[in-house]
């Protein structure tokens, strides 16, 4: 547990701050006080108006496929392409071992970054449940006190209709203390949605589902989520992935939708350079759209809204790093979450804490010093340059930041 004195440090309003510069005292690994600039004496960290943020959440990402673009790369890029390239990888590699290597290398790679809690989506698909959730298990338990780790279960309606499977699947992920989630089909989600929901609130479970991936409009599975949560008055927590196709739709069916996610309570997590990478992909043929779904509208009916990376070197998404300062500046770029700045760096942080029942670092008197340091004194600052003079503080201790190199995953990578 560090003892630390960080001097002339600015931390942002939506994060508590106010006017003026802070000096943050750390003693036991917790900020024991917060005074105005000059106020504590001592020597320690000289910030000189550099910002202190809290160490951040990512909401939503898949930590079981990450990395193996390097042996299956995404023949066109498209969606198609990448379902198609990681089912033949997962059938042919995903040992425990092969699982294990490369979920942990993306742990080392948030943890450096300063990300402190994960909710992982884990694919769930035949024998592959009864390989990935126990790696999973252990490693949350080899990780905790490090970054907190959450599931999901991962699937599609085509697999949920073997029942005896997807009971066998809930009691995995109820033992394991994770989240039941799916990918459902519009063209089916009646019956999809039902059974999963009946099957969570049997087994206290919360949802998180793949919803509307796509750029076509009548892909409404948002909608049908909302309201099969309002007719069966679900009591748990329900987050909704990507909706794309809402950005496609008119305004009437956007307004009836929202209004509906809105009154269940649904929380949604735009998942911003993945959809960009994937979504009106043609080759030849410059993309006309940006793939994310509507985070203005939302948070302007209160609905609770994060970003978060999604997937990461596989063929989702080629490139990313687990680095939730990243995905923030892409966001702000992609969905103009600026002009005002306002409090939208919340949607890496605190709001989705909250929205997965996660502890969330926060930076007050009494509290656990898990924070990021920045050279950077203000937003525009640190979006130009954000990898710039970054320091990441553990219970109040400096730790390493050396990202793993990826020529560790060299074994792994020779092709199929």
């Amino acid at each position: 547990m560090g003892d630390l004195l960080v001097r002339r440090a600015r931390i942002p309003e939506p994060f508590g701050g106010a006017e003026g510069l802070v000096d943050l005292l750390i003693e036991g690994g917790r900020i024991a006080r917060l005074a105005p600039a000059g106020s504590i004496e001592g020597d320690g960290i000289d910030l000189d108006g550099g910002m202190v943020w809290p160490c951040l959440v990512d909401l939503h990402t898949h930590l079981d496929k990450g990395h193996i673009f390097p042996r299956a790369p995404n023949p066109d890029g498209t969606r198609d392409g990448a379902l198609a390239t990681v089912q033949a990888d997962r059938d042919a590699r995903w040992s425990a071992d092969d699982v294990r290597a490369r979920f942990e290398f993306g742990l080392r790679c948030a943890y450096a970054q300063g990300t402190r809690a994960i909710r992982t989506h884990l694919d769930s698909v035949g024998t592959q449940v009864d390989i990935t959730w126990p790696v999973f298990r252990e490693l949350r338990e080899q990780w905790r006190g490090r970054i907190e780790l959450q599931a999901v279960a991962l699937f599609h309606p085509d697999a949920a209709r073997d029942d005896a499977w997807l009971v066998h699947l809930a009691n995995v992920v109820a033992d394991s203390g994770g989240v039941l989630g799916g990918v459902p089909d519009p063209r089916q989600a009646g019956w999809f949605l039902d059974r999963v929901f009946a099957l969570a609130e049997e087994r206290g479970l919360d949802l998180d589902f793949h919803v509307d991936e796509t750029a076509d409009p009548s892909s409404d599975c948002l909608l049908q989520i909302a309201r099969t949560a309002l007719r069966r008055k679900f009591p748990g927590r329900i987050v909704a992935g990507h909706c794309c196709s809402l950005a496609m739709q008119d305004s009437g069916q956007v307004a009836r939708t929202l209004d509906a996610v809105a009154e269940a309570g649904i929380a949604v997590v735009s998942l911003p350079m993945c959809n960009m990478y994937l979504q009106d992909r043609a080759p030849g043929r410059t993309p006309r759209w940006r793939g994310v779904t509507l985070l203005h509208e939302m948070r302007a009916r209160g609905i609770a809204v994060s970003v978060a990376g999604d997937n990461c070197r596989d063929p989702f998404y080629a490139y990313g790093d687990h680095d939730m300062v990243e995905v923030f500046r892409e966001a702000t770029r992609i969905a103009h979450l600026d002009h005002p700045l306002s409090d939208w760096v919340r949607a890496v942080a605190d709001t989705s804490a909250e929205v997965a029942r996660m502890a969330a670092s926060r930076i007050a008197e009494g509290e656990p010093a898990d924070l990021i340091l920045f050279r950077a004194r203000n937003l525009p600052e640190l979006l130009a340059r954000p990898r710039d003079s970054r320091m990441v503080l553990r219970d109040g201790v400096a730790i390493d930041t050396t990202l793993p190199d990826y020529r560790e995953l060299d074994a792994l990578m020779a092709p199929s």
